[in-house]
């Protein structure tokens, strides 16, 4: 499809109902740029990290102790834990260069983003789409099971950790919920609608959207 001006689609997505292989296949459709790994691969040589160091710490937030030691490696008195080498940069500094890199994406060119509360740091953005992709319980853990060759009881777990870890780390630097459908132009249930049904409804929508002049 031809576009007639740039624009930015911005996928938040819970874990397990397919938001980032649907973002791919709207970029594929659309012949746009997919950014997703890509983030972490130009983050990773701003802060002058390895990008290992910063999967595990993408769409999270660290710990009271652990953001206390960053904060003060000085300290006295308080007996903690090492700090492992991966805490060479603070949550602040994480989120402040994945932002810029998020905008600096955005101003080049027709892009979908995935995560990284891209839906807040493009409010601004004239010719943006907000989607939120969630999905009920039983989906998301067929899913997960399939894709990693989980248990059902360690599909659960990662489900639980994501949920609230992503819902911190929005609030936290955006002050929004997370699953709060008002924050979106669009919220769907992949698990109702299916994988492919759902890229075939954005797509849809994006036509009737005079923001993308589709023809």
């Amino acid at each position: 499809m031809e576009q007639t001006k740039s624009f930015v689609i911005t996928i938040s997505r819970q874990l397990g109902c397919g938001g980032a292989y649907i973002g791919q296949q709207l970029a594929k459709e659309m012949n746009v740029f997919f950014a997703d790994r890509e983030i972490i691969n130009m983050a990773a040589k701003e802060l002058s990290t390895w990008e290992e160091n910063l999967e595990s710490r993408e769409e999270k937030t660290l710990s009271f102790w652990h953001s206390l030691k960053k904060a003060n490696p000085q300290s006295r008195g308080v007996h903690m834990a090492p700090v492992s080498p991966i805490l060479e940069f603070t949550d602040d500094e994480l989120f402040a260069v994945e932002s810029d890199i998020i905008k600096r994406i955005a101003s080049e060119g027709s892009a979908i983003i995935i995560g990284r509360c891209g839906f807040d740091v493009l409010r601004q953005h004239p010719n943006h789409v907000s989607i939120f992709m969630h999905a009920n319980r039983e989906f998301r853990n067929e899913l997960l099971q399939k894709s990693y060759n989980l248990s059902l009881e360690d599909a659960e777990k990662m489900i639980e950790k994501s949920d609230k870890e992503r819902a911190v780390y929005c609030k936290t630097f955006t002050g929004k919920d997370w699953a709060d459908a008002r924050n979106y132009d669009i919220s769907i249930d992949t698990s109702k609608m299916g994988i492919d049904k759902t890229v075939e409804f954005i797509m849809n929508y994006l036509k009737l959207n005079p923001i993308f002049k589709i023809k």
